[in-house]
């Protein structure tokens, strides 16, 4: 499973603008990729910040929402009025959460040249404090 919190932060009186691209993903997303367990967006305590919760089956489903053509077709228009985004990946604790844990997969087998890439930018980085030894 493969589970992110995404940190964005949106140019002054964009704001309208960026919920409607994130109201278009969150239905695309939802309605088109089976391997998506939470795609889901809030406004932060301080003005222009946003977060989302992304979580899929696995790794390659959230390579298959990165290559997707909603999220393709949005990405420009994200970098446009974003002054930042910073991706976190985060891990489910079991007792406190129906999600499994996080885990980077290899390259799927059959990859293109995009998910080959985007597999490299957006590697799912875990840390060795999440696992109980």
């Amino acid at each position: 499973m493969a589970t992110l919190l995404a940190h964005i932060q949106v140019k002054e009186g964009r704001e309208a603008e960026f919920e409607a691209i994130a109201a278009k993903l969150y239905g695309e997303t939802h309605r088109n990729e089976t391997g998506c367990l939470r795609y889901e967006y809030w406004r932060g305590a301080e003005p222009g910040f946003y977060y989302s919760l992304l979580s899929f089956d696995d790794f390659h489903g959230f390579l298959r929402h990165q290559v997707s053509d909603h999220h393709e077709e949005a990405s420009p228009g994200i970098r446009d009025i974003c002054i930042d985004v910073k991706l976190e990946w985060v891990d489910p604790i079991g007792e406190s959460s129906p999600l499994p844990a996080t885990r980077m997969q290899e390259i799927p087998e059959g990859a293109d040249e995009k998910t080959m890439l985007y597999h490299k930018l957006f590697a799912a980085v875990t840390q060795a404090w999440w696992r109980k030894e």
